[in-house]
């Protein structure tokens, strides 16, 4: 399959100002469908995790764009307020959203991208086809009481969360679970030993084709459009 790679700037309107973020699309001649791919907290759009992902779902048929949060274009590693991150998926969904001519937009985020991805939707900032989490951080690391899910239930939209089984933002996979259920159309994906980025312990595997052997599922969950019977 021939694939085509090219580079913008995606401006955002932030409350303090404009601020322009890096983005690059990776695209089939004939993408059957768009999605907009965010970092995780501690990782920029170049990531070689999102790369491999976003290249390898592009052979799936779908046009794939990553972009960068303000705070990292800014070269600052901790994550900026909730509302410029909401505020970039507003103008990322905005702009794919033209490029695409009415071909289906999905939002896919790892970790805090998708986490941001889904306070987004809730406050109805963006509107997907649906929206895909790639270890989405139910909760810090050793602290289930702390959980990120009161927004979720608000989210209209279908959702995919890509877990691993040994991921520790999301332990006990009851609360996980108990989460999803309280969605109005949602499932998970459980991928068996994965940790928060998918490695698998005793496993040597670089993060780009890890990123990648998770493209194949999240495309054939694009294709049904939505889940099948709810929650699994």
């Amino acid at each position: 399959m021939t694939l085509a790679a090219s580079s913008s700037r995606i401006t955002v309107a932030l409350p303090g100002g404009k601020a322009d973020v890096s983005a690059e699309l990776i695209a089939p001649s004939s993408p059957w469908a768009f999605a907009a791919i965010a970092h995780g907290a501690g990782a920029g759009f170049r990531h070689p995790f999102l790369l491999g992902f976003a290249d390898a779902l592009s052979r799936e048929g779908v046009a794939a764009l990553r972009f960068n949060f303000p705070y990292v274009e800014a070269g600052r590693r901790m994550p900026g307020p909730a509302a410029h991150a909401v505020a970039t998926w507003r103008a990322v969904h905005d702009e794919l959203s033209r490029a695409a001519a009415g071909a289906p937009v999905f939002a896919i985020g790892k970790s805090y991208g998708g986490r941001m991805a889904s306070m987004a939707a809730a406050e109805h900032a963006i509107d997907p086809h649906g929206l895909v989490y790639l270890g989405y951080p139910l909760h810090p690391p050793g602290r289930p009481d702390k959980a990120r899910v009161s927004h979720l239930p608000d989210v209209p939209q279908p959702q995919l969360f890509v877990t691993g089984t040994n991921d520790p933002f999301s332990e006990p996979h009851g609360q996980l679970e108990d989460a999803v259920a309280s969605c109005r159309t949602a499932e998970i994906a459980w991928i068996p030993g994965g940790g928060h980025s998918f490695e698998v312990k005793g496993t040597r595997r670089a993060p780009a084709e890890v990123g990648a052997e998770l493209a194949p599922l999240v495309a054939e969950w694009l294709r049904r459009g939505q889940p099948a019977g709810g929650p699994t």
